[in-house]
């Protein structure tokens, strides 16, 4: 089994779970396309996709590496351990894409078609928009700190003879 399963990776380059998982994503994908394409609004999913890949491979993905590389430039060092920008690129990141879904509702670009369609006000949105990034980028810094607070007594503790 072990020769069979070494052959397998040399000839698939992972192993047949991988293979497994992938035609079942591969699966899931053809049932979702089947499911937009039988509600009628495919050429709106297709522009939503077409126009979320250039805007993240052309427009967002140097934006954002530059903004890496010139925070790891002032930080001044490479470190072993996950840096302290990790701590400010996951809520950003996530505040960002929250900002990317409902920018409609957050930037009240849809006031009429929102209200027209459920009676209510796009007001509220943007305030839970800033709460929500306010806390995402809250509990990063409190993790940061805790992070350093048990680092700095684990080297005293490790220190004493």
């Amino acid at each position: 089994m072990n020769r069979r399963a070494s052959r397998w990776r040399r000839l698939y380059g992972a192993g047949p779970w991988h293979l497994l998982l992938l035609a079942a994503c591969f699966g899931f994908a053809a049932y979702v396309a089947t499911r937009v394409v039988a509600a009628g609004i495919w050429t709106g999913f297709l522009a939503w996709f077409v126009g979320a890949v250039i805007l993240h491979d052309l427009v967002l993905f140097p934006l954002y590496s530059m903004g890496d590389t010139a925070a790891r430039a002032v930080s001044g060092r490479v470190p072993r351990r996950p840096a302290a920008t990790n701590y400010l690129r996951v809520p950003a990141g996530l505040a960002a894409l929250l900002l990317l879904v409902w920018f409609p509702l957050v930037l009240r670009a849809s006031e009429r078609d929102y209200r027209g369609a459920v009676g209510l006000s796009t007001s509220p949105y943007l305030a839970r928009w800033l709460a929500v990034t306010v806390a995402l980028f809250a509990v990063s810094g409190l993790l940061y700190a805790v992070r350093r607070w048990g680092r700095r007594r684990w080297r005293r503790r490790t220190s004493r003879p």
